[in-house]
């Protein structure tokens, strides 16, 4: 692909001050943050969702639970996925009951891997509030979803794609654009 289709948003010290921000927007909606839970959603949200839970310790001085949630068994599209979808763990640290659940994602477009992920934390037990942490909101919504923190907004077309880079899975952090990509998050 040539490399002028790719527009960068954010670069690693914007991502880093945008985690920030949103940290101090967690802390700030949260009555009393030792009730935070974060849950990160599989892949990149969980990398986000530890960097949110790391600045919001800074922030608060508390130390905040950190989960994570593989939604695939929950989507809507199963049977595109195929008969054999690889799973990854669901692993949530503390009970949900009374909790402040925060969902974690890189990127919100259809609403549709919200909407997953909040069937699946209803098997997990029923938080006093559950709120939306992402990065990245493209906008391009299916479903009626909107995100409590958002650090990124972007107007996208529907040929779009918005890549999330994070060091741990990739080497490097950023956030870029691909123009006319046709593909979706």
């Amino acid at each position: 692909m040539p490399p002028d289709e790719r527009q960068l948003l954010l670069d690693a010290s914007a991502i880093e001050r945008t985690l920030h921000r949103m940290a101090q927007d967690i802390v700030r909606q949260a009555p009393d943050p030792r009730l935070l839970v974060l849950i990160g959603v599989q892949r990149r949200g969980v990398e986000i969702a530890a960097r949110l839970a790391a600045s919001v310790e800074r922030e608060a001085g508390i130390e905040v639970p950190l989960g994570k949630m593989d939604i695939t068994l929950y989507r809507d599209d199963l049977e595109v996925v195929g008969p054999r979808p690889l799973v990854g763990p669901t692993d949530l640290p503390v009970a949900l009951d009374g909790r402040l659940a925060w969902i974690v994602d890189d990127v919100l477009f259809s609403g549709r891997t919200v909407r997953a992920a909040l069937d699946q934390l209803a098997d997990f037990g029923r938080p006093s509030r559950i709120g939306l942490a992402v990065l990245v909101d493209r906008g391009g919504r299916e479903l009626p979803i909107q995100a409590d923190v958002v650090g990124e907004k972007v107007a996208t077309a529907p040929g779009d794609r918005v890549d999330v880079f994070v060091r741990e899975l990739d080497g490097r952090d950023a956030v870029e654009i691909v123009r006319g990509a046709k593909g979706t998050e």
